[in-house]
């Protein structure tokens, strides 16, 4: 095959082409190396597992007991300040105790006990006066009736 080309416009230049070298292919199995070959019964062996590890000594450091003495110096110090943030932050607003006075009072229409003590005894703890109306009316259970009268403290 020749391959004809213009360099100039008035020449024409023939010039053979080269021939073209055959391609050799290897199979794989000789690209590898040598294969060795395992017997039909032999187990199959593992080289490794694939995964990079250091070199490096994996040993954990001792901990000294300096350290132990310092992390509980600093719990201590945590403990103590959750307690004082806890001792000051709850003393701010103490809810009143129950009023002293007593009345007899009548449950409207759809009143749970909760809101009849919030009705009768706005100032006061809510929890300590519903236990003193169970306490002085007898009730076992904060279940009330429309129209029921009780006694309770009232202020």
């Amino acid at each position: 095959m020749t391959i004809i080309t213009r360099e100039d416009p008035t020449d024409l230049v023939v010039r053979p082409l080269r021939p073209a070298r055959p391609v050799r292919r290897t199979p794989a199995s000789a690209r590898r190396g040598p294969q060795r070959r395992r017997p039909a019964g032999a187990p199959l062996t593992h080289r490794s597992t694939g995964v990079l590890m250091s070199r490096a000594s994996h040993r954990r450091k001792p901990v000294t007991p300096f350290t132990t003495v310092v992390l509980a110096l600093i719990a201590a110090a945590i403990t103590v300040w959750l307690g004082l943030v806890a001792h000051f932050g709850a003393a701010q607003h103490a809810p009143a105790p129950a009023p002293a006075r007593l009345a007899v009072v009548q449950v409207q229409a759809g009143e749970s006990l909760e809101q009849l003590a919030q009705r009768i005894a706005p100032d006061a703890s809510i929890g300590a006066v519903v236990e003193q109306i169970r306490d002085l009316n007898e009730l076992r259970s904060p279940a009330v009736d429309a129209g029921q009268t009780l006694i309770a403290p009232v202020g």
